[in-house]
């Protein structure tokens, strides 16, 4: 099982990479809407992976400490943005999921240990990410829009969100109670994570090639 992890780590670093060129590639493109932003977003996302990936002197603990109080954060409150703000046209949605990440990433100066800590962030962050997602759903489904689905970028990006921080939240929330009894389970789950963490920047690929920037 864990060679088949490590290829599909390796895999990821391969989507992401694809994501941030294609991303990259279109740039031109997209330099004059806020769309340009997203291409610097997987950028960033590849750079720390494989900073943190292939610099193995780096220790443990400064990697979770840079995804807790960095790292996860700044994920979020820019997919707040791109939903909250930029799609649903709510800033002050984005502004009130941003506090909470905040809040939440705050109150975990409390907690000792740093797996729980980068957990209960990741946990409230995916929380109200569903919540955009739901507000997004709605939005493509009463809109005219959702008959040209191939050419909305945010369809494309909704689908990929919904299957990774979504569709792991339960494996986040519940691995450290289910792995002493149900270890196996937990181990098929982190495969579903990691595929759908592929097939995420894969998708957000292809927001870049079929999409349009007005969407």
């Amino acid at each position: 099982m864990e060679n088949f992890w490590d290829v599909l780590n390796t895999s990821l670093l391969v989507t992401q990479f694809i994501a941030a060129l294609v991303g990259c590639l279109y740039f031109k493109r997209i330099k004059n809407s806020y769309w340009k932003w997203f291409t610097v977003y997987l950028v960033l996302l590849f750079i720390s992976e494989i900073v943190f990936t292939f610099f193995s002197d780096i220790p443990m603990d400064v990697n979770y400490r840079y995804n807790l109080f960095i790292g996860l954060p700044l994920e979020f409150i820019f997919l707040y943005w791109l939903y909250g703000q930029k799609s649903l046209k709510n800033k002050k949605l984005f502004l009130v999921c941003s506090a909470l990440i905040v809040v939440t990433t705050l109150i975990t100066f409390s907690i000792k240990n740093l797996k729980d800590a980068s957990s209960l962030v990741l946990n409230v962050g995916s929380l109200l990410l569903t919540i955009l997602i739901v507000f997004e759903y709605f939005k493509q489904i009463r809109n005219d829009d959702i008959l040209r689905f191939k050419e909305n970028k945010m369809f494309y990006i909704n689908v990929g969100v919904i299957l990774f921080y979504v569709g792991s939240l339960p494996f986040h929330v519940f691995q450290k109670y289910l792995y002493p009894e149900y270890p196996t389970l937990v181990e098929y789950y982190y495969v579903y994570f990691l595929i759908s963490n592929c097939i995420m920047y894969l998708l957000f690929t292809a927001s870049f090639i079929w999409g349009k920037e007005q969407s």
